[in-house]
């Protein structure tokens, strides 16, 4: 099908913005939904881009990040943007400007039509296309493609049809891969691939890969990898792809009960499980986990991350852990997740995390990881310790993604380190009294004597040495502390008070 066509499928309703005949008339290789500033990586030449415009703001810098975004599309080779209203309510002009200046065709999407009709309604086409066309059309056998149609209506496994779709050329090695070198299927041919090497192997270091054109996010997508370079011809390789995006579609289907009993749960866990028989019944209805113990898993979501994003993200992650049992949904901030599990869940994620990670690099993934909770009761006290743990990780490592266990919140400053920035901040302030205002510049020396004399076990002589300062110094300054904040360095709690109160800064 050509870019044109998209605007008279009946029911998308697209308006086209921007495109002289000859940009409507170019072929459509595939499908790509992204609102990533830069979404070069996941674009292939001939794709269209479905994008909500989400990375699009009203900012100073707004014309740097269209030029950044329609650019990448360019130089990707990419047919058209199909730009969703619903956002901003319309196209924004500067979008309109640069895909002009580019040769992007551009049209809009109304807010009323769903990105997945959209993505649907194009393989529909396609797949119809090839369907009418003459057999040595194809590369794949025609009595090879009757038996994939077979075996597509009786819900064959994806192994099941790789299997089938790569037996005309000698059953090479293949795989089905998520983004995080995770193993969907594999022929009887391919050996066992560690999702670390997979991922290296979708990253262009061996073989052919082809991403499966379904509307996804980077966490979620799914890639067809032959190791060995020429296994299958090119478009063979096309054609048991779109195989593989029809079963994909099955699959996804399949899998939207799972998602809805999950976010049930998840509703119930956050609400305060007060209805332990509504929990109960919740906890049934996701199967493995009717019976305990579990964790709670909790990620953070904001500027990089939606809250559905994020779901996909820590649904990734938890796949590596199978036939680990769990359910994942989300709340307005965050993505949440019950896990069967008896303590190892932080432990076992940090082996996946990295990955996850790195199909996204941009976006720093923080989680937090409960106490094992024995009974249903205990759900949401997990939940609070689990954003307790993720609090910590944020304030960790916030340049780093980390999963931390509540369970390793053992020194002060790590338990400090959960509590609210504003609590912190108050708790500071009244403890510190007129030393926690940075002038006159007094106060400043003697916060750095009190943090050096407290790491120094109150000693005098240590702290004076480290200090590079007479002893009486050290003795003047520690008394004027004690007056001016009202605490008495002889005693133990005092000593905690000043030391959380500084920790807290």
């Amino acid at each position: 099908m050509h870019v044109g066509d998209l605007l008279r499928i009946e029911g998308l309703d697209l308006a086209l913005v921007w495109g002289g005949e000859n940009l409507l008339n170019q072929a459509v290789g595939g499908v790509t939904a992204t609102d990533l500033e830069d979404p070069t990586r996941f674009l292939r030449p001939g794709d269209i881009v479905l994008s909500g415009l989400v990375w699009w703001t009203a900012t100073d810098d707004h014309r740097a990040r269209t030029e950044r975004f329609v650019s990448a599309l360019a130089e990707s080779g990419a047919r058209a943007l199909l730009a969703g209203e619903e956002t901003h309510g319309t196209v924004p002009a500067d979008v309109v400007d640069s895909c002009r200046r580019h040769g992007i065709t551009l049209l809009a999407v109304p807010a009323h039509t769903n990105f997945r009709a959209i993505t649907e309604a194009v393989y529909r086409r396609q797949w119809g296309d090839l369907s009418r066309r003459p057999a040595d059309h194809f590369a794949l056998p025609e009595n090879v493609r009757g038996e994939l149609g077979r075996l597509l209506d009786h819900g064959a496994d994806a192994g099941e049809l790789l299997e089938c779709a790569l037996a005309p050329f000698g059953a090479p090695p293949g795989y089905l891969l998520t983004s995080s070198g995770r193993t969907i299927a594999r022929t009887a041919a391919a050996p066992t691939l560690p999702a670390t090497r997979a991922a290296e192997h979708l990253r262009g270091l061996t073989g052919e890969t082809l991403r499966l054109q379904a509307e996804t996010t980077p966490y979620d997508a799914w890639y067809l990898h032959v190791p060995r370079a020429g296994g299958a011809p090119p478009r063979a390789l096309h054609e048991i792809a779109e195989v593989m995006v029809q079963h994909r579609r099955h699959h996804d289907h399949g899998h939207a009960a799972r998602r809805r009993t999950g976010q049930e749960l998840i509703a119930r866990v956050d609400g305060g499980g007060g209805d332990i028989g509504a929990l109960t019944n919740a906890l049934t209805s996701c199967g493995a986990l009717a019976e305990g113990p579990w964790q709670v898993v909790v990620m953070a979501s904001g500027a990089q991350l939606t809250a559905g994003v994020a779901a996909q993200a820590l649904t990734e992650a938890l796949e590596h852990l199978s036939p680990t049992a769990f359910a994942v949904g989300t709340t307005p901030t965050e993505a949440v997740a019950v896990v069967r599990s008896g303590g190892e869940t932080a432990a076992a994620l940090r082996a996946p995390w990295p990955l996850v990670h790195g199909c996204r690099p941009e976006a720093l993934l923080h989680a937090g990881v409960s106490a094992p909770a024995a009974e249903p009761t205990g759900l949401h006290t997990a939940l609070a310790q689990a954003r307790y743990a993720l609090a910590a990780a944020q304030h960790d490592a916030p340049a780093s993604s980390r999963v931390t266990d509540v369970g390793e919140l053992s020194s002060l400053d790590s338990l400090l380190a959960g509590i609210p920035a504003a609590v912190r901040a108050v708790f500071s302030a009244t403890t510190l009294g007129p030393l926690a205002h940075v002038e006159p510049a007094t106060h400043n020396r003697l916060l750095e004597t009190l943090e050096v004399f407290l790491a120094h076990n109150c000693s005098w002589a240590r702290t004076a040495e480290a200090m590079h300062l007479h002893v009486n110094t050290v003795h003047y300054r520690i008394e004027r502390v004690q007056d001016l904040t009202g605490r008495d360095l002889s005693r133990l709690d005092h000593k905690l008070d000043l030391r959380a109160a500084l920790l807290c800064r």
